[in-house]
């Protein structure tokens, strides 16, 4: 098996929060990207080396996003690779970063690459954030898979949470709720944890797998609220057949993700939803004959 590049807490405490497999594109399986979500709308570099070439590609329509996004291929320092474990000649592809970088610029850990873009790649609910994957030395770079895992060498506490809040902020197609409350904001990472403590990472359930920010044996149940809701594979945690209900009615689902900042809660997807700052809301999951699964189109 392939080891996986590991990213550093120093590389990590610069963004408020990630995830590997909150996403359905083919470049999350089996969390072999990751995406990072930095404090302010600079795409900040999580990596040092120097930049092999740029390109600008087309996305899917939406019409909250732009219409173009942009990959940054950078040719990492030896230093950097030894830091993460990985093989020198490794290559990092960074995406959803207008660039202000050009070939044969070097950059550095916390430099900025230019502007984040609303990218068409990701849901209407999706923070803008800059997209990270490694390549062999070698490989194509352009294929949208290949890539190597990513693993992350820092803590995550997980969070219980009764499933109850109130809603803090609302969008479009998103609310986000004053619970569970970070129980160190801006010390540390937590997570929404399942019922025996392992704190998830994904799209609950709409996408179709997801994982965790801690070691989960093989075959293990994962449960939440008293409901199974996934099973751990070799590649992550593949979701069981349910709905994710607010108020008793099926949402979309539930947005999970690592996050230091103070203004982490519970995120709930539904698009055209109705509810209002103020609104309480009680999620829960349920099985399902027919559960919601959003694909890439």
């Amino acid at each position: 098996m392939t080891a996986p590049v590991r990213l550093p807490v120093g590389i990590l405490s610069r963004y408020r929060r990630f995830s590997r497999f909150n996403s359905p594109y083919p470049a999350h399986d089996a969390g072999r990207a990751i995406d990072l979500y930095p404090p302010g709308e600079d795409g900040v570099s999580p990596v040092t080396g120097v930049v092999r070439e740029t390109h600008t590609v087309g996305c899917p329509d939406r019409s909250y996003a732009a219409s173009e996004d942009h990959l940054i291929v950078v040719d990492l320092d030896d230093e950097w690779c030894r830091r993460t474990g990985t093989e020198p000649g490794t290559i990092a592809r960074i995406l959803h970063v207008i660039p202000s970088v050009e070939p044969g610029d070097r950059v550095d850990v916390g430099d900025s690459l230019g502007p984040m873009t609303r990218s068409g790649f990701f849901g209407r609910w999706v923070d803008d954030h800059v997209h990270l994957g490694f390549r062999a030395p070698g490989t194509d770079v352009l294929r949208a898979s290949g890539s190597l895992p990513v693993d992350v060498d820092v803590s995550v506490a997980g969070v219980s949470w009764n499933g109850t809040g109130t809603v803090l902020t609302r969008g479009p197609s998103h609310v986000v709720l004053d619970a569970p409350t970070h129980p160190d904001p801006g010390e540390r990472f937590a997570a929404i944890a399942s019922d025996d403590g392992v704190p998830l990472d994904g799209g609950l359930a709409h996408y179709a797998g997801g994982g965790g920010f801690a070691d989960v044996d093989l075959g293990r149940t994962v449960s939440l609220w008293g409901t199974r809701v996934g099973v751990a594979t070799d590649r992550g945690i593949e979701w069981e057949p349910i709905d994710v209900t607010a108020n008793g009615e099926r949402v979309t689902g539930l947005s999970l993700f690592a996050a230091r900042d103070g203004d982490y809660g519970a995120k709930v997807i539904r698009p055209d939803h109705e509810f209002a700052v103020g609104d309480r809301v009680s999620v829960d999951v349920v099985p399902s004959d027919d559960p919601i699964r959003l694909g890439v189109g």
